[in-house]
């Protein structure tokens, strides 16, 4: 049975989702999530539901329809769940050179204190976080979240914002995962400066999803 945490992998090894216009659905990846993901011109419903059921809210062909309120408002109602964000997807490769591994990190330090309000947060919707501080008081964190995939968040001090920091921290994520492997981030599509941010940290759009959590 194809599951997202397939659909993810291949992603990460630059086999998307074929853009045929089309609706896949696939179990809920686990207890804590699912999901509604978006992929050019296909979307994945990672959710147990039925197919019928969504056909039966989503006009053919309107592949608008799973991320605007009126779907995602009956899956909240199904599913017991509410929208947690609806975010772009970007997903960027480790570093694998040893120098460049090394310059990224070089300054940060292994935060072991889990009363972080944001590495608090973080254990709210990932398992596996690791969290690091830099001199200046930023913070990058990685962990698993969606289908076990490997992601990043970050966190710069307004006092410290715009001198480069957050592609820094950005970049860093990617050499504090093991060599070979991907991590996503999820940004605001308001968030104009933090995707730039990771882009400028060599990070490709992928597409877009709304997650639902439990209350």
């Amino acid at each position: 049975m194809t599951t997202l945490a397939d659909i993810l992998r291949g992603v990460e090894g630059g086999v998307l989702p074929t853009p045929d216009l089309s609706i896949t659905v696939v179990p809920a990846p686990s207890e804590r999530e699912l999901a509604v993901v978006a992929f050019t011109a296909h979307i994945v419903i990672a959710a147990d539901v039925s197919p019928d059921w969504v056909a039966g809210l989503i006009p053919d062909g309107d592949l608008s329809a799973p991320l605007n309120p009126p779907f995602l408002f009956a899956l909240e109602q199904l599913s017991g769940r509410r929208v947690n964000a609806i975010d772009q997807m970007l997903l960027a490769p480790a570093l694998t050179d040893p120098t460049e591994r090394a310059a990224a990190v070089e300054g940060l330090v292994e935060v072991t204190d889990r009363g972080h309000p944001r590495i608090e947060r973080a254990w709210r919707y990932r398992e596996d976080v690791r969290a690091y501080s830099a001199p200046y008081g930023g913070l990058v964190l990685t962990g698993r979240g969606l289908a076990g995939r490997l992601e990043v968040a970050l966190e710069v001090p307004a006092a410290v914002r715009g001198a480069g920091h957050g592609r820094h921290l950005a970049r860093a994520a990617r050499a504090l995962i093991p060599a070979g492997t991907h991590i996503w981030s999820q940004v605001s599509p308001g968030n104009a400066a933090s995707t730039r941010t990771f882009l400028a940290a060599g990070y490709q759009p992928i597409g877009a999803e709304a997650l639902l959590v439990r209350h």
